[in-house]
């Protein structure tokens, strides 16, 4: 099968979202006038290592793109297995200005560099102050692009001086309603090492 995007798929849905999978989920809070929010976006990736550097794309414009826009700053919370249904709860479409830290349970903390709410019990979360927030192609679809001034790590997700997600099971997404979940890690030597 081919298709072009511009004419359609033919399909009962979009597979793009299958195409480009597995993708990390960055769980982004944010604090604005309307308060905290706490939502999960699946278009996310780290993007430089010095200054490290991350971005998140929204599509629409929601809380969490109004609140870093108003603030400058926003926190990447890493999902593991133990919290999947949880940050799915927080994607629900709730009141504007409603905290979903509050609506679903969810434990908060506070940033140390930023003012900006965590998720309190993450494996890590990444500290951002804004550095652009590009318009993309299509009606409302940004993409916000971050450095990341500081970083918590849960204990018990060191090992041997190591970030090590199989303490964790990091959740990735796929297309449709679909998640996977990494429990099993290749270590494969690069050819100059």
């Amino acid at each position: 099968m081919f298709y072009r995007p511009a004419d359609g798929h033919g399909l009962p849905h979009n597979p793009f979202n299958a195409i480009v999978a597995p993708r990390p989920v960055g769980w982004i809070s944010t604090r604005g006038t309307m308060g905290d929010n706490l939502a999960p976006y699946s278009f996310f990736n780290a993007t430089a290592y010095v200054p490290p550097q991350v971005m998140f794309s929204s599509t629409g414009v929601k809380d969490s793109l109004a609140a870093v826009r108003e603030s400058g700053v926003f926190a990447v919370n890493i999902v593991e297995e133990a919290m999947l249904q949880v940050m799915s709860d927080t994607s629900r479409h709730f009141p504007r200005g409603t905290d979903e830290f509050a609506a679903c349970g969810v434990t908060k903390a506070e940033c140390d560099s930023i003012d900006c709410p965590r998720v309190a019990d993450a494996p890590a979360t990444l500290e951002c102050r804004v550095t652009e927030v590009i318009a993309l192609l299509g009606a409302e679809d940004f993409m916000v692009l971050g450095e990341v001034v500081g970083v918590h790590l849960r204990d018990d997700c060191l090992k041997g001086g190591r970030f090590d997600v199989t303490a964790f099971n990091p959740v990735a997404r796929l297309g449709y309603r679909d998640y996977t979940v990494v429990r099993e890690v290749i270590t494969l030597d690069r050819p100059d090492d």
